[in-house]
């Protein structure tokens, strides 16, 4: 009968609708290609065991964990397993959502720093330095262009114009190629700036602002400066200070409302602390830095 051919207990099929989940989640939000496919079957495997209570493969090798579970488990564990299972749904989709949409503005923000630069050097005619940047532009571009062709987050499911983009993007930096090395490099300058709408059409049709962007770029170079506070060495956070003001000067372009200015004046606040010799002060300084920048990233980043 029915019960005869069960052979998981209930904790057994709880662990497993719980693997299910995560597999599932694995394979929705980070996954692509056969490894994706990989994760849905045995996801999908787990919640069909768990939903009829049988496993093929204990079958094959004579286990079962039904009878160590006879008794009806109790009303707090039914309670517990529900809130577990809840919580692996909810908190790991939104954790997934979270840090795949934050993990692609990384990954873009590294390489568009060489774009930026390469940008910024052919405008300025000092041909060593664009050579120098554009040599890096193109094999960090080539990556990201790999990994987001085979692979889309969450926030860009669905675009079906990002590879078009992508290529198009990499006709640009393959067509600059001999004006950067050896040409015209305010053509170069020129040609690179169509890069720079490309992108920007991508993440307004797909729910991102440039404050995203330029929030995350900031924190890169926030968190060198929170490190250099929590050692409590102010010549390090004198000298990284420049470069995170000029991170933060982006993200002030984008929007300068009470919480942006919030965040300015705790980073200058932190620099005259350093500059104050107050070392132990450092730490709860670069606290309420993070505080205020946190607040900012989770309802706008």
């Amino acid at each position: 009968d029915e019960d005869f051919m069960k052979n998981l207990n209930a904790i057994d099929r709880v662990a497993r609708l719980v693997l299910a989940a995560l597999l599932l989640e694995l394979a929705y939000f980070w996954l692509a290609g056969a490894w994706q496919i990989a994760s849905t079957v045995a996801g999908c495997v787990m919640l069909v065991t768990a939903g009829v209570g049988f496993c093929p493969i204990y079958k094959i090798f004579g286990l079962s964990t039904a009878s160590a579970g006879k008794a009806a488990p109790s009303n707090f564990l039914v309670s517990m397993a529900v809130l577990l299972l809840v919580g692996v749904v909810v908190g790991g989709s939104y954790g997934s959502m979270f840090f795949t949409r934050k993990l692609f503005l990384e990954d873009f923000n590294a390489m568009n720093n060489y774009y930026k630069q390469t940008l910024f050097f052919t405008g300025k005619n000092e041909r060593e330095k664009a050579v120098s940047n554009y040599e890096k532009l193109l094999p960090s571009f080539r990556d990201f262009q790999l990994k987001y062709t085979a692979y889309q987050p969450y926030a860009l499911k669905g675009d079906a114009q990002l590879p078009l983009d992508m290529v198009r993007v990499a006709t640009v930096l393959a067509d600059v190629n001999p004006l950067v090395r050896g040409g015209d490099l305010h053509q170069a300058h020129l040609d690179l700036e169509k890069v720079r709408p490309v992108f920007q059409d991508v993440f307004k049709r797909n729910g991102f602002t440039m404050l995203a962007v330029a929030l995350v770029d900031f924190h890169d170079a926030m968190e060198l400066v929170l490190d250099a506070a929590n050692q409590k060495d102010p010549v390090k956070l004198i000298s990284l200070y420049p470069e995170v003001s000029d991170k933060l000067k982006l993200v002030e372009a984008e929007a300068q409302d009470a919480e942006i200015q919030a965040i300015r004046k705790n980073l200058d606040g932190l620099l005259a602390g350093a500059k104050s010799d107050g070392k132990d002060t450092l730490p709860a300084k670069a606290e309420v830095l993070k505080s205020s920048f946190v607040k900012v990233y989770l309802s706008r980043g």
